[in-house]
């Protein structure tokens, strides 16, 4: 049975991020956009990694263009935006697909073993999380309407555990 650590991206500087390196943390996993009306979760995300990375979560960003267009750039200009905007120094992997057949494998296995509302498999707009406990399982799914403040109690829980 797969998890979380079976999995391989990319970063935004094209290197390679094996998820095996993060064996052990608690892991905030977001489709982003830097066009976007929920686009200041960036700062919200980033107070998340701030105060729990120390403690052991991983917020991990990837840009997506799917919906609205609203991620338009390249990798160097949305790492670069989201430097200059928000002061994101948490992990942002290469921009990638999350729905369709062109879906990165990571976002396949996430939407499979956390389904949303109504058991929809898609993911439905930007700034979708998905929580991974330490074990490489997913916790929890929330919803881009989810503010990042919101999900303090169940990240402590999962470091907790």
């Amino acid at each position: 049975m797969p998890s979380v650590y079976d999995f391989e991206a990319q970063r935004i500087d094209g290197s390679a991020a094996p998820l095996a390196d993060y064996r052990g943390q608690v892991l905030l996993i977001v489709n982003t956009a830097s066009a976007c009306g929920f686009t200041p979760q960036f700062g919200g995300l980033e107070e998340l990694h701030q105060r729990y990375g120390p403690k052991g979560l991983a917020v991990l960003g990837f840009p997506c263009n799917q919906f609205g267009a609203q991620d338009p750039g390249s990798n160097e200009e949305i790492g670069a935006f989201c430097t200059r905007n928000f002061g994101v120094s948490f992990p942002m992997m290469s921009k990638i697909d999350v729905n369709g057949d062109a879906a990165h494998p990571l976002y396949k296995w996430l939407t499979a073993e956390a389904p949303g509302l109504l058991g929809t498999k898609g993911i439905k707009w930007n700034f979708t999380k998905f929580l991974v406990g330490k074990d490489g399982e997913v916790i929890k799914r929330y919803a881009p309407q989810d503010a990042p403040a919101s999900l303090a109690k169940d990240i402590e829980a999962a470091l907790a555990s």
